[in-house]
């Protein structure tokens, strides 16, 4: 922690200096703190930071309890995200890019967090931003536009976290060290990396769970039970030293083009702009996942991950002076992890433990506190839409922004397929300066029958999560 305390100082020191020097008539404005490092405002140097509380009552997954004490519902108190950014033009060609701070601090987890780098990217611009080549820790990422969502201006509540499908499993929370190409041409943006993933043995406590990082079956000779059975023939991620990861996303802008400046993508531009776009993606890496096809099976099968995207998204002011407006998002997605993959998650967990034969004698199939089956092996329709009321709606308070959003998976693994829902709407006080979310969402629970291995959902047994979320932005 000291280290990190000190090298934000140097940091603050460094930019206070440069401001001195270069004589700076300008430090504010509706960007952010931005200090100017020549007459012509071309070379500069940017800080910005957020942070998100949430204020959360729970329904935990049947069987759920904190460190064996049952807690059939939760109420806590967690900083989603406190993030810092620094942005620097240095000259015409040479950009540098970092950002750092943590995630997912609530009661249940390790005191004293440490502080730690998103991304750290130095970048060239060849030739007038058609074409520009950088490098470092970054999140230039593929399948989707959200694969790479821009925290500070979510649409909903919280990022669609349906489509960082290896978030912090083999990349740290969605970056990895890599190279990037990314550029415009007339309407077409444009982003090609290749990077190396993280080995799994690598990753957090958090995200080592079910379709993860997992002791294969062992192999027998011996008659097995349906349900023995069941255990092969499904993948987890090899443990073996991974192979080169490679994403892209290509996007045709029909109307007003959007910074490409950072990876990050804008959720909703709150009126200000008229954006439509299409666009597809993918990734790729070879031999990343690992099974045995049958209990008799002595040799490991090696498959490749395989994603593909397709999706729309329009936001666009209804009228420009009130500045009311539309906004909708819709992706498909084909996600190929090998047979039968599937990966349950919960956002900064409420529990973290589970006790069995709480339903039909057996243990939850979903996992603990607000976990729940994300992502699989089938393909995935994600959408998020909303309507932003005029700007004064609130008078001097501001206005309202109502929104919905559903994931529909069919994934390999489950025989009924996952539904998950959230209706909210934020306040918009000041812009996404200050906005206050409330969010209700809905989830399945999953159980696995003992004597067929089938994964079926409980319909009635539906639990509920409602959060209040401030958001504070410079």
């Amino acid at each position: 922690m000291k280290k990190n305390n000190l090298c934000f100082a140097a940091m603050l020191i460094l930019i206070f200096n440069s401001s001195i020097r270069a004589q700076i008539t300008k430090t504010y404005n509706k960007e952010g703190l931005k200090v100017y490092l020549s007459e012509d405002s071309s070379r500069y140097v940017k800080a910005t930071g957020l942070a998100q509380i949430w204020f959360r009552y729970n329904q935990n997954n049947p069987g759920s309890n904190l460190f064996g004490t049952t807690k059939p519902e939760t109420e806590d108190v967690g900083l989603r995200r406190v993030r810092y950014q620094t942005l620097a033009q240095i000259n015409k060609h040479v950009f540098f890019y970092s950002q750092f701070g943590i995630n997912n601090v609530n009661s249940v987890s390790a005191r004293k967090s440490q502080l730690f780098f998103h991304d750290v990217t130095a970048e060239y611009n060849v030739y007038k931003n058609y074409c520009v080549l950088g490098g470092g820790l970054s999140g230039w990422n593929g399948t989707s536009r959200f694969s790479s969502s821009a925290v500070g201006s979510i649409l909903c509540m919280d990022l669609p976290t349906i489509l960082e499908t290896t978030n912090d499993v083999t990349d740290q929370f969605v970056r990895k060290m890599g190279v990037y190409a990314k550029g415009k041409i007339g309407n077409l943006d444009y982003r090609f990396s290749a990077a190396n993933p993280y080995p799994v043995q690598t990753a957090s406590t958090n995200a080592i769970g079910a379709g993860n990082v997992a002791t294969l079956p062992a192999v027998s000779t011996a008659t097995s039970s349906v349900n023995s059975q069941a255990a092969f023939n499904t993948a987890y991620f090899s443990t073996r030293a991974p192979a080169v990861n490679y994403q892209g996303y290509l996007m045709w802008q029909f109307l007003e083009k959007e910074s490409n400046l950072t990876p990050y993508m804008t959720g909703s531009y709150l009126g200000k702009k008229k954006i439509f776009n299409i666009g597809a993606g993918f990734e790729f890496q070879k031999n990343a996942m690992m099974y045995r096809r049958n209990i008799s099976d002595t040799a490991l099968k090696f498959t490749a991950i395989k994603q593909f995207g397709l999706d729309v998204f329009y936001d666009c002011y209804l009228n420009k002076e009130k500045q009311n407006a539309i906004t909708f998002y819709l992706a498909y997605l084909i996600y190929d992890f090998g047979p039968n993959y599937l990966r349950t998650s919960g956002p900064m967990n409420t529990t973290n433990g589970i006790t069995a034969n709480n339903i039909n004698g057996t243990g939850a199939f979903s996992g603990t506190g607000n976990s729940f089956p994300l992502i699989g092996t089938g393909n995935v329709i994600y959408t998020q839409a909303a309507y932003l009321f005029k700007k004064d709606l609130l008078k001097k308070q501001g206005t309202l922004q109502p929104y919905a959003s559903a994931i529909y998976g069919n994934y390999e693994r489950l025989k009924d397929p996952l539904l998950v829902y959230n209706v909210g709407v934020n306040w918009i006080m000041a812009g996404q300066n200050s906005k206050l979310s409330f969010d209700y969402q809905s989830r399945p629970i999953y159980q696995q029958d003992i004597a067929t291995g089938d994964v079926n959902e409980i319909k009635s047994a539906r639990r509920g999560q409602f959060v209040l979320q401030y958001q504070v932005a410079f």
